[in-house]
């Protein structure tokens, strides 16, 4: 290709930081449609011909001192993006979806191009890729056979293999994306994390850190608070603290687009004023430092160098050409020093690893927990969706999580507050503290991982993360006089809750006489006792009693409203005002202690209706795609047959904004839950 697409915008300049004349070696592709930073390898869940990425571009190194530009990859039909040089400056590591081919797989070539060599292949796709000290490679992969919680397209999580690409391991047990792995300078990962854990979809994906064998994963800088999207971070040269990153608005921006940013992680990881903003713009891509005070960073068709105050030169610039060609990932071909090598602390041969807590109570928002009031831990393992077809949380839930959640059991904890047990390994899974009672009194709201042999170990409940573990003048934690728990089961618990199965029998059982639409004989109030309807007669979408207990406001989980962090009590069914009623108090209402404990644990594991990915309208099949319904399937036997009954059921009552959708996997506009109640039964 030469110099016929690209030309030089300025090849010397001086008045950021001094002159700079490097070879630069960078990506080309279009723009790809979905406006989601992360849709853009893979297909769209509909339809495996409908891709998220575009076709064209290549490899290329420029010379910023003359100009000249050489090829490296020029591809029309495939894909080349995230190019990584080694350590000794010359070998480039790359991802490449071939002209012909649906994957994106790994890559080395020479800067001088030659050598060019695959390393890794199959049905998966292989990117974002980053050298690390003891030789091997560090990528996220879709290897994990996994789809986005709230969108259409796949999941790619933190994987490593050797230089040669074998060996391939997951270090990752996320189940949303995890993005742009980089070693920082003392030999551990830093990435972007995204996740939910009944927080928000929209509002945590910020930096994280793990060693290379996947052990130690610890958030970096960000958790605690929503908004941005925190992601192509690189620490700068010389510093062991500041990092710098693109910071792309609210939820993210499309080819992670935004501000270029720096921050100083010494003040803590939660500290928001350290975040400093060097461009106006967020429009961005792709930062890397040269050194303490000057950044590459990709503006379009433009490659930049920026200073500490925001100062801009460009380097180079795209011509424009009918393929829409912008630029991508450009790296500094210079050699630079290793980071230390991290020993490796993990064991394949063993499927768990161990967790070691020293106090419960300890940790910030902890106030009004008295000593030995926590007697338990219940484990939960949030389950990856092996295919979604919608944007929205429903028909999983009503306003609630996206996420079907596994009741693995629980660990007790000593009087002094310690823990010490064994859990599953490379698992997404979080913690709720209880009482004596079975009652949550304080619930993780990040996951956690713990690697095959690892021993991992935490202060308390949400301690900051500059805290060391208290002196408590003991010669050793009670739970460390022992060996480490198993997880027990809970006894008359399913592993995972489903709302018609579980729940709407003690519904129908202790709550239908006064909330039906019918008189009962033993009604104390009549029908529809304080116009609520707790039958399990099915809405379009959920049954009556579903949707009712959630627009009543009788489940208080606090899910997607973007807050960390909380008060002890103020979520889980321990703040939930349905399980005062299940109490005694409520009009003679006594349901055995199974029936609470099942609805207890209900809530504690997300309040979802369906108990499987599978259900039909669940999000993972039927035809509601987009948080649409698909036209056609309006033409199937069973929407038929809704469509009658709503007709002649529902339409006398339900107009205007209160009318039902007549096909049954549809959502609803109503927050009144009025439009979701349309009685279904014949």
């Amino acid at each position: 290709m030469g110099t016929g697409v690209l030309a030089v915008a300025a090849a010397l300049f001086f008045s950021v930081s001094g002159a700079f004349a490097e070879e630069v070696v960078f990506a080309t592709r279009p723009i790809y449609k979905d406006g989601h930073w992360y849709a853009n390898i893979s297909y769209f869940a509909r339809d495996a011909e409908e891709k998220t990425y575009e076709k064209g571009g290549g490899l290329y190194v420029v010379d910023t001192d003359t100009g000249r530009v050489r090829t490296l990859v020029e591809d029309d039909e495939g894909t080349v993006r995230d190019p990584a040089v080694h350590y000794d400056g010359k070998t480039i590591l790359f991802s490449w979806r071939r002209g012909g081919s649906e994957t994106f797989h790994l890559f080395t070539i020479q800067s001088d191009g030659s050598g060019l060599v695959q390393l890794t292949d199959g049905e998966y796709d292989d990117f974002e890729p980053a050298w690390l000290p003891d030789g091997g490679i560090v990528f996220v992969s879709t290897r994990c056979k996994r789809w986005v919680n709230c969108w259409l397209t796949q999941v790619a999580v933190v994987h490593r293999c050797d230089a040669d690409g074998g060996n391939i391991t997951p270090l990752s047990a996320n189940i949303e994306h995890d993005n742009t792995p980089w070693p920082l300078p003392d030999g551990r990962i830093l990435y972007t994390r995204w996740e939910y854990v009944d927080r928000s979809q929209v509002d945590y994906h910020h930096l994280w850190a793990m060693n290379p064998d996947g052990t130690g994963q610890m958030t970096h800088f960000g958790n605690m608070h929503p908004g941005g999207l925190y992601i192509d971070a690189k620490p700068v040269p010389g510093s062991a603290e500041e990092i710098l990153f693109i910071n792309s608005p609210g939820h993210g921006a499309r080819e992670h687009a935004g501000h270029v940013a720096l921050v100083q992680v010494k003040s803590g990881a939660d500290d928001l004023s350290s975040i400093r903003n060097l461009t106006e713009r967020a429009e961005y891509r792709d930062p890397y430092p040269l050194d303490h005070d000057r950044f590459l960073a990709a503006r379009g068709r433009r490659l930049v160098l920026l200073d500490r105050e925001g100062r801009e030169e460009t380097l180079f610039e795209l011509k424009r050409d009918r393929r829409r060609l912008e630029l991508h990932e450009p790296r500094p071909l210079h050699a630079r020093d290793r980071e230390p090598v991290i020993p490796k602390r993990t064991d394949w041969t063993r499927a768990t690893g161990r967790l070691i807590l020293s106090d419960v109570r300890a940790g910030r928002n902890m106030g009004g927990v008295a000593p030995g009031e926590i007697t338990r831990l219940l484990v939960v393992e949030s389950l990856p969706k092996p295919i979604n077809y919608t944007g929205g949380m429903d028909p999983l839930t009503y306003g609630g999580s996206f996420t079907l959640e596994r009741v693995l059991g629980s660990v007790p904890v000593e009087p002094d507050g310690s823990a010490n047990f064994e859990v599953p390994a490379n698992r997404s899974l979080f913690l709720i503290a209880l009482d004596k009672d079975e009652n949550s009194v304080k619930r993780m709201q990040s996951f956690l991982t713990v690697m095959p042999g690892e021993t991992l170990s935490c202060v308390g409940c949400h301690e900051p993360r500059s805290t060391a573990a208290l002196n408590t003048g003991r010669p050793k934690l009670a739970a460390l006089e022992r060996p480490a728990s198993a997880i027990t089961p809970v006894p008359g618990i399913p592993e995972v809750l489903d709302f018609p199965r579980d729940i709407q029998p003690v519904l129908d059982r202790h709550c239908l006489p006064c909330h039906d639409y019918t008189p009962h004989p033993r009604a104390d109030r009549g029908p529809r006792a304080g116009g609520v309807i707790l039958s399990g007669d099915r809405g379009p979408m959920f049954s009556h009693s579903y949707a009712a207990l959630f627009a009543h406001l009788q489940v208080a989980d606090g899910r997607d409203l973007a807050k960390s962090n909380l008060a002890p009590r103020s979520i889980g069914a321990t703040a939930s005002p349905l399980m005062d009623k299940l109490g005694g108090g409520h009009y003679g209402v006594e349901p055995s202690p199974e029936e609470v404990r099942l609805v207890r644990y209900w809530i504690e594991t997300g309040a979802t209706y369906p108990g499987t990915y599978a259900a039909l309208g669940g999000g993972s099949i039927g035809g509601y795609y987009e948080n649409k319904v698909v036209e056609n399937d309006a033409e199937w036997p069973e929407a038929r047959a809704v469509a009658e009954v709503v007709d002649r059921r529902c339409a006398a009552c339900h107009e205007g904004l209160t009318s039902l959708p007549r096909a049954s996997p549809t959502r609803t506009a109503s927050p009144s839950g009025a439009s979701t109640t349309g009685r279904t039964r014949a």
